[in-house]
């Protein structure tokens, strides 16, 4: 890579949940999703995979515009609606799926699907946020989340990466007992995560994301010992160069039009100025 494009002193990590017409908590629209992909296109960004954002945490150079895209819990909606739009424009996201969520089955249709053929497929009924706890709680995860099939469809187009959001996206500092339980406990989700990912995917990395953002010191040891390098957290902010592979900071994409997620942006490009914007706002 050259460096004489290689600027970049910051590079932010947007999270998004649902994108989705189904909206609440942590969704945004399809019309403003392809918004925001579109004005990244546009403004000449480029998308980071998790082995080039890992390089640059340990100090190699990347494009001045660099953004890394992250999608959180491995919702229907993801398959549906943006895994089109970043193909449209070549560009790849960071999934983090809860391994024990995902079921096997057919693909279904998406709306890429539902615009290139004559007769229009049916999508998918896509549930809300707090529709799809309560549907994952009561043990029907499939009309919530995408199932490994569809995973494999993307991985394939080069639109997702996935990585670990563990095995069962408990907080095991809420339920466990003691201390000793809760490391034992969450030491045996990762696992299964690890062993589930390689299963299905054939590999696992080391890039693991917080459920709900939660981290302590036992998690964070417990990470590591399972092999987990990259530890991703809702903390806000952006990531500079020889950046804490360990405290990944990640800023909250809202339901809003891409102006709004270009004004972010340049804020978040620069390191001092972000900063600042935080410490104000």
């Amino acid at each position: 890579m050259s460096t004489t494009l290689s600027t970049a002193r910051a590079v932010p990590v947007l999270m998004y949940h649902h994108v989705s017409p189904a909206a609440g908590a942590v969704t945004v629209s399809p019309v403003h999703f392809a918004d925001q992909m579109a004005m990244l296109a546009r403004e000449g960004y480029t998308t980071l995979g998790a082995q080039a954002f890992s390089a640059y945490l340990a100090g190699e150079p990347v494009p001045a515009k660099s953004v890394v895209l992250t999608f959180d819990d491995g919702y229907l909606d993801n398959w549906v609606h943006a895994h089109p739009v970043l193909a449209k424009y070549g560009f790849t996201a960071l999934g983090f799926l809860v391994s024990g969520w995902v079921n096997s089955g057919p693909v279904r249709p998406n709306a890429l699907a539902s615009t290139s053929a004559r007769n229009l497929p049916d999508l998918p009924d896509l549930l809300g946020h707090s529709a799809a706890k309560a549907a994952i709680e009561a043990g029907e995860s499939d009309r919530a989340v995408m199932r490994w099939s569809e995973i494999d469809v993307m991985r394939q187009a080069g639109t997702f990466e996935f990585h670990s959001h563990t095995h069962t996206h408990t907080r095991w500092d809420r339920v466990s007992a003691n201390a000793s339980t809760k490391r034992s406990s969450l030491r045996d989700d990762l696992l299964q995560a690890r062993a589930a990912l390689a299963h299905h995917l054939g590999d696992v990395s080391d890039h693991l994301c917080w459920p709900q953002g939660y981290f302590d010191t036992d998690y964070v040891e417990e990470a590591h010992a399972a092999g987990f390098r990259h530890l991703y957290t809702v903390e806000p902010g952006t990531n500079p160069r020889h950046g804490n592979p360990a405290r990944i900071l990640r800023l909250d994409v809202r339901d809003k039009p891409a102006a709004w997620l270009k004004s972010r942006l340049w804020v978040h490009s620069r390191p001092l100025l972000s900063r600042l914007y935080l410490k104000i706002k």
